[in-house]
């Protein structure tokens, strides 16, 4: 499986405790998470990454990060400090972009 949020997420095969949501993105928590709090924002499009968007509506990553930094501010509030990631190339095991926002130790 190349896009597990397009062919689990979107398609809702998957059932994921949505955060926040707006027309054009999702937030949720992560359905394996490796931090405490560990919640997962994409596009509800398909775009492949960040380094992949030359044959893409590059707006869609100014309406994802509109809601990573909706949700990053609420764990920051929460929790006092908030971490924002993504991954690229052979680092991204799902071929959509996504953002990782999280708090805490990783999970042992």
């Amino acid at each position: 499986m190349d896009d597990f949020y397009c062919e689990q997420v979107l398609s809702k095969k998957t059932d994921v405790n949505i955060v926040a949501e707006t027309a054009d993105a999702m937030a949720f928590h992560h359905t394996k998470p490796f931090w405490p709090v560990h919640i997962v924002v994409i596009p509800k499009v398909h775009v492949p990454s960040l380094t992949s968007l030359a044959d893409y509506d590059v707006t869609i990553v100014h309406k994802v990060l509109a809601l990573v930094t909706q949700v990053a501010k609420q764990i920051e509030t929460e929790h006092g400090a908030c971490r924002v990631l993504t991954n690229l190339g052979n680092y991204q095991d799902s071929k959509h972009l996504h953002f990782h926002v999280n708090y805490g130790d990783p999970l042992a």
